[in-house]
């Protein structure tokens, strides 16, 4: 009888049982429990902000590899909504409101309003991107389906597992199956081949899906 990885042992599970490992391992990593706090302290038009992408799959990778916790992490992103105001003067006051929020914090952190992402976007890759609705309407966007993953604290009067809101649009099964696949809601291949190639280095138990591959 074959048996899984034990890094694997979470994958193909339903995703209210993966939803409720991915809370407990999240929570408990010192690094991102301080972080989820830190960013409630964001307030303002910044109050409905999310801890996004990398530090949360990754923490979970080095978790199931054992792995030290702060393993190929470069940096922490977060993301909040605000289109009152899409001068870059007003997300650079955000900006510097997180430095304080986040000073002595163990990463880089870059805090982007999802508000003005199709200002700059074309310019930097090449690509036009259509203006954004929502934060959470960037995450479905992000190059890669395991990328496509934020996380805040629950609200006064909000329902969530250990107090914990996930937006994974597409599940966290690729997260917890260690598998990088193209996610094609934008052409993001030359994002989706660095981040997967960079990737690789530090958790090369993961297997990777090229953009042209077929499902």
């Amino acid at each position: 009888m074959n048996t899984l990885p034990e890094h694997l042992r979470y994958a193909g599970l339903s995703p209210s049982q993966q939803r409720s490992v991915f809370s407990q391992m999240v929570l408990e990593s010192p690094m991102l429990a301080d972080a989820l706090h830190r960013l409630r302290d964001l307030g303002g038009k910044a109050s409905e902000s999310w801890l996004v992408s990398g530090a949360l799959y990754n923490t979970i990778w080095n978790r199931l590899t054992g792995r030290p916790n702060l393993h190929g992490i470069k940096d922490l992103d977060i993301i909040y909504f605000d289109d009152s105001d899409l001068s870059w003067e007003a997300e650079d006051a955000v900006i510097a409101r997180g430095a304080e929020v986040f000073r002595g914090f163990p990463l880089p952190v870059e805090i982007r309003n999802q508000a003005r992402v199709h200002l700059w976007f074309e310019k930097r890759f090449g690509q036009p991107y259509p203006p954004l609705r929502s934060a959470t309407e960037s995450i479905e966007r992000y190059s890669t389906i395991a990328h496509c993953v934020g996380a805040r604290l629950a609200k006064d009067g909000e329902t969530a597992e250990d107090g914990l809101i996930i937006h994974a649009p597409f599940g966290l099964d690729d997260i917890f199956s260690f598998r990088i696949r193209p996610n094609r809601a934008i052409d993001n291949r030359q994002t989706h081949e660095i981040k997967a190639a960079r990737a690789l280095q530090f958790w090369p138990e993961l297997t990777v899906q090229g953009w042209d591959a077929s499902e």
